[in-house]
C-alpha cells in the first residue's frame, strides 16, 4: 500500500500544473519580502524531468496570469509541457493612482512609472530591492542543480512592457555568468529601448512598411544612425531607461561600458509582430521613444540594426506574420515555438 501510495506521489508531481492555480512565493531580500509566480512544477522540489525553462514576463497590465495561459498554450504547441517549467512573475503594484493592484502581506510594492519595475526600479516598500533583483532569484533558483539536474536552457521572454524589462534586463543583470546553465533572452514588441550612446535612428534604419499606417514615404537614403538632434527640445532622449544617462535602481551598478558588453555578448532574439504599427496597448508616444521611431516595428528593427551593425552583437531578429501587438499571438505562433522551446543545446538561431 505504501509503494502504491509513494507512486501517485510521483505521478501527481511529474504531471504539470496547468491552471493559474499554480502559484509559489519566492522570498526576496533578507526579510519578509516576497512576490508571487505562477508555475507548472514546484521550484523547491527535485524534478529531473525538466529539460528547460521559460521564464515569461507581462506587460503593463501585470496580467501574469494572462501570460502564464499563452505561455502553457505554447508549452502544449511545442509538445513541451512535460519537459519545460513554465514561470509568470508577478510584478504588482499599487501606487494609488495608475496601479491599483491588491497586495498580500508582506508582498512587495514595485514601482509602476518612472524608473518602474520594467527597467529595475526600486521597490516601493523595501528600498534594498529591485525588479531586476526579483528576476536574478528566480534565475538562481532554476539553476540549483540538486533541484534541477538536468535543466539545460532557460529562456527570459517579456511581451509590451515586459519586453521592455527583457531588453533591459539583458543588458544589466549580474547572474547571467553565474548559472552554468545557458539563458537566451527574447524581446517582444516592446515600446523603446535603452540606446546606448546619443544616435538614435533615422528612416533608412528600419523598413517603410515598419512606417505608421497611412504614411507612405520614399526610399530612405543617408546614414541609418544620426547624433539625435532635438535634445535640446528632448531632454529626456538619452536618460534611462531610454539612454544610458542618469541612470537609478538595479543598473546604478554597473557601468556603461559593463552595460555595454553585456548587452553585445548575450544571446538575444527580437520578436517583432509584422503589424505592429498601430499606437495600441500603452503605446510609448513621449519624445524620447518617438526619437526611437515612428511604430513598434520600426523601432525594434531600428534597434536589432543598430546593436548589430554598430556594435556588433550576434543578436538575431524574427518577423511573426499575421500578428500585431497581442502576446498570445505572438507567443503562440509557430515561427516563435522554436525559440521559446529550444533544442538542448541550442540557444537563439
Amino acid at each position: 500500500m505504501r509503494s502504491f501510495l509513494l507512486l501517485l506521489v510521483s505521478i501527481a508531481h511529474a504531471a504539470p500544473c496547468i491552471s493559474t492555480s499554480c502559484t509559489e512565493w519566492i522570498a526576496l531580500g533578507n526579510g519578509q519580502s516576497r512576490s508571487l509566480v505562477y508555475r507548472t512544477y514546484p521550484l523547491d522540489m527535485k524534478n529531473e524531468g525538466v529539460t528547460r525553462a521559460l521564464v515569461v514576463i507581462h506587460g503593463a497590465g501585470r496580467d501574469a496570469d494572462n501570460y502564464f495561459r499563452s505561455a502553457v498554450a505554447a508549452a502544449f504547441l511545442a509538445a513541451a509541457l512535460d519537459n519545460t517549467l513554465v514561470i509568470s512573475p508577478r510584478f504588482a503594484s499599487d501606487d494609488n493612482s495608475s496601479c491599483r493592484d491588491s497586495l498580500a502581506a508582506n508582498e512587495v510594492n514595485w514601482p509602476c512609472s518612472g524608473d518602474s519595475w520594467r527597467s529595475g526600479g526600486v521597490a516601493r516598500n523595501d528600498e534594498k530591492l529591485t525588479s531586476f533583483d526579483f528576476a536574478d532569484e528566480i534565475l538562481r533558483r532554476l539553476a540549483r542543480k540538486d533541484i534541477f539536474p538536468n535543466l539545460a536552457a532557460i529562456v527570459v521572454a517579456g511581451h509590451s512592457a515586459g519586453g521592455q524589462f527583457v531588453t533591459r534586463y539583458e543588458m544589466a543583470n549580474q547572474v547571467h555568468d553565474q548559472l552554468g546553465v545557458p539563458v537566451t533572452y527574447l524581446v517582444a514588441n516592446p515600446s523603446a529601448y535603452a540606446y546606448l550612446d546619443n544616435t538614435r535612428p533615422a528612416a533608412s534604419a528600419y523598413a517603410v512598411s515598419a512606417g505608421a499606417l497611412g504614411y507612405v514615404s520614399k526610399p530612405a537614403q543617408g546614414a541609418s544612425f544620426r547624433v539625435f538632434s532635438d535634445g535640446r527640445n528632448c531632454t529626456t532622449f538619452d536618460q534611462w531607461p531610454y539612454g544610458l544617462q542618469n541612470r537609478s535602481g538595479y543598473t546604478s551598478r554597473l557601468t556603461s561600458d559593463q552595460l555595454k558588453r553585456q548587452l553585445v555578448a548575450r544571446p538575444t532574439v527580437y520578436l517583432l509582430g509584422e503589424l505592429d504599427i498601430l499606437p495600441l496597448g500603452g503605446f510609448d508616444s513621449s519624445c524620447p521613444a518617438m526619437a526611437q521611431g515612428p511604430t513598434r516595428l520600426a523601432r525594434g528593427q531600428a534597434f536589432h540594426k543598430y546593436v548589430t551593425e554598430k556594435f556588433g552583437a550576434a543578436h538575431s531578429l524574427t518577423m511573426v506574420p499575421l500578428c500585431g501587438h497581442n502576446a498570445r499571438c505572438m507567443f503562440t505562433a509557430e515561427i516563435a515555438l522554436p525559440i521559446l522551446f529550444p533544442k538542448p543545446g541550442k540557444t537563439a538561431p
